[in-house]
C-alpha cells in the first residue's frame, strides 16, 4: 500500500529498486494463486456470456474469437475457447510463449502466415470446428488483414474479439508494437524508451482503427480488464465515449460492464479452494461434492439466471479433472453465488470431519470478484453512481472478513489492471473439520458476497438488487438499505456534472 498521492507508476518504480514494496498481483497477494486454471475458467464463462449476449445462444460453433497473449495469463484464451466451442484465434510475438502453449497441448495449431491463417479461419468455421489457433506474429497485423478481407470480399472472419496483452504497463513490454520484430522492439525499448512509446502509441491507434472498421459491420469487441481501452484513450486512438458522465465507459465495453457486470451483481465470482494434503483423490471428491451440491440447489429451485450460472458451473467442475490445469496446488475454481459458497463450504468441511476428505481444505477466492476488489476501469467499471473511483468497498471487505472468521486476509495495491488503478483485498479461511470452521464459513462467506452486492444494488443494477432481496429472505439478520429512483433526470445529470468538472479539475 502506498499514500494515494504518491501511488504512480514512476513512484512505484523507485519504491521497487528501493526494495520498500512490492507489485500485489490479485490473488497471489493472498498466498492463493492457484495456476492457470482461475483464468481458463473465468475466460471460458466470459466467452459463454458474451455469445449469449451477442448472440441470444451459448451455442457458439463456428464463432470466431481474435484475441492476443499467450503469456502466464493470456494464454488460457486458447484452453477457454476450445472448451467454450468456438474458434479461437491467438496472436503471440514470443516464439518461446508460442511454442510453450504448443507443446502443453493449449494451443491446437502454430500458423505464422497470413494466408495460410485466413484459409484455415474460413475452414474451421464451415465446418464448426472447436480449434485454437496460435499465430506468430503481432495482433495488428490480423487485424488489419481482417479488414481488407472484409473491403475484398464482403465477409467478416470475426465474430468475437478482445485483447489479453499487458496493456497495463505497456511502455515496458507489455504490449509490443506492430513496426518491429519482437527482438527489435526489446532492443529499443531498452535503448530508446521514448522512441519505443512512441511506436507503441502508434500502434495502438492502428489497431483500434481496425477494430472501429470491423465493428462497425458487426464485430462484438470487448476490453478484457488489462486497460487496453484506457492505454489506448491514453495513446490517442478512437475509443472515447462522448456521453460517458463518469469517464471510466468508453467506445466498447469493459467485460466487467458489458458481460460479467451483470454475473458479479447476481452474486457469482471465482470461488476457489485449496486441498491441503495434496492428494489428487481429494481434489477429485471436492469436485463431486461441488457438483453435488449446485445440482441440489438447482433442484430446489432458483430465478432462471442464476439457474444458468449453476448449470455452467457444473458442467465446468463434472469436466474439471480432464483439462489438466492443475499446476502444484491441487486446488479448483468455479463461479458461484454466496448461497452456493456457504453449501460448499459446508459440505467441505463436513467431508473432513468425517474422514471422506484426508486433511483441511483452504477456501479462498480471486480477488476479481463481486466485492473484492475496487477498480474504475475493470471490476467496478459498470458501477455508475459516480463512486467507481473510490475504493471503500474493498477495505470494508478485508475487514469485515478478518473478524467475521477469516484465516488471513490481504489487502494491496495493483494487480490485473496496473498500480495505482485499483485497490485489492482477499481472503483464506481454513476448513478443519469442526463445528467452528462451519460457523466461520457461514458467516464469512455471506459478508464477502453480500457486501458487494448490496453495493451494487445502490447503483441500481436490478440483478444485484433482486438477489440482495433474495439474500435478506433467508437471512433475517441482513439488513440493506434498499436504493431509491430519482424521478428528475436533470438533478442526476447536473450531479455527474459537477462531478466530471471536479475531477477534471
Amino acid at each position: 500500500m502506498v499514500i494515494p498521492n504518491y501511488s504512480s507508476r514512476e513512484m512505484y518504480n523507485r519504491l521497487f529498486a528501493l526494495g520498500v514494496t512490492m507489485y500485489g498481483q490479485m490473488t497471489a497477494g493472498s498466498y492463493c494463486y492457484i495456476g492457470p486454471q482461475g483464468i481458463v475458467h473465468g475466460t471460458t464463462i466470459t466467452v459463454l456470456n458474451a455469445g449469449r449476449r451477442c448472440f441470444k445462444s451459448g451455442d457458439l460453433s463456428g464463432r470466431v474469437l481474435l484475441t492476443s497473449g499467450l503469456g502466464g495469463m493470456s494464454g488460457a484464451q486458447a484452453k477457454a475457447a476450445v472448451i467454450s466451442g468456438c474458434i479461437g484465434v491467438i496472436a503471440e510475438v514470443n516464439k518461446e510463449a508460442l511454442v510453450k502453449r504448443h507443446k502443453q497441448g493449449w494451443v491446437m495449431e502454430v500458423i505464422d502466415d497470413l494466408d495460410q491463417l485466413v484459409t484455415r479461419i474460413r475452414k474451421a468455421r464451415n465446418e464448426k470446428e472447436p480449434l485454437s489457433i496460435g499465430y506468430h506474429g503481432n495482433i495488428v497485423d490480423i487485424w488489419e488483414r481482417c479488414v481488407k478481407e472484409y473491403e475484398k470480399t464482403g465477409d467478416l472472419l470475426i465474430d468475437l474479439g478482445s485483447d489479453q496483452t499487458s496493456c497495463h504497463n505497456p511502455i515496458n513490454g507489455g504490449y509490443y508494437p506492430v513496426q518491429l520484430t519482437f527482438d527489435q522492439a526489446n532492443d529499443v525499448m531498452a535503448n530508446d524508451p521514448k522512441r519505443f512509446k512512441s511506436l507503441v502509441e502508434e500502434s495502438l491507434r492502428r489497431q483500434v482503427a481496425a477494430i472501429n472498421e470491423l465493428a462497425a459491420h458487426g464485430l462484438y469487441f470487448w476490453d478484457y480488464g488489462n486497460a487496453f481501452l484506457l492505454e489506448a484513450r491514453r495513446a490517442g486512438a478512437d475509443v472515447s465515449k462522448e456521453d460517458s458522465p463518469t469517464g471510466t465507459v468508453f467506445r466498447y465495453a469493459s467485460y466487467v460492464q458489458d458481460i460479467m457486470g451483470d454475473i458479479f451483481s447476481l452474486g457469482f465470482g471465482p470461488f476457489r479452494w485449496v486441498c491441503t494434503s495434496g492428494d489428487p483423490n481429494d481434489l477429485l471428491t471436492t469436485d463431486q461434492i461441488a457438483a453435488e451440491v449446485l445440482g441440489e440447489l438447482i433442484s430446489r429451485g432458483v430465478p432462471e439466471k442464476t439457474k444458468q450460472q449453476y448449470e455452467d458451473n457444473v458442467r465446468w467442475i463434472t469436466e474439471a479433472g480432464k483439462h489438466k490445469l492443475v499446476v502444484g496446488s491441487q486446488a479448483r475454481i468455479l463461479y458461484s453465488d454466496q448461497e452456493g459458497r456457504v453449501a460448499i463450504a459446508t459440505a467441505f468441511n463436513h467431508a473432513v470431519s468425517i474422514g471422506r476428505l484426508k486433511a483441511p481444505v483452504i477456501l479462498s477466492r480471486d480477488h476479481h470478484d463481486v466485492s473484492g476488489t475496487d477498480s474504475p476501469f475493470r471490476e467496478t467499471s459498470n458501477i455508475y453512481d459516480g463512486s467507481a473511483y473510490c475504493a471503500d468497498m474493498a477495505v470494508q471487505n478485508c475487514i469485515g472478513d478478518s473478524f467475521r472468521g477469516a484465516t488471513w486476509v490481504a489487502l494491496h495495491n495493483g494487480g490485473g489492471v496496473g498500480w495505482g488503478e485499483v485497490i485489492n483485498g482477499g481472503f483464506g479461511l481454513l476448513l478443519d473439520g469442526s463445528e467452528k470452521a462451519t460457523n466461520r464459513a457461514q458467516m464469512m462467506l455471506a459478508w464477502d458476497v453480500s457486501n458487494g452486492v448490496a453495493r451494487r444494488s445502490w447503483t441500481g443494477n436490478q440483478n444485484a438488487m433482486d438477489t440482495i432481496r433474495r439474500a435478506m429472505k433467508t437471512n433475517d439478520k441482513l439488513i440493506v438499505t434498499m436504493p431509491h429512483y430519482v424521478d428528475n433526470q436533470d438533478l442526476l445529470e447536473n450531479a455527474f456534472k459537477i462531478s466530471q468538472d471536479n475531477l477534471a479539475n
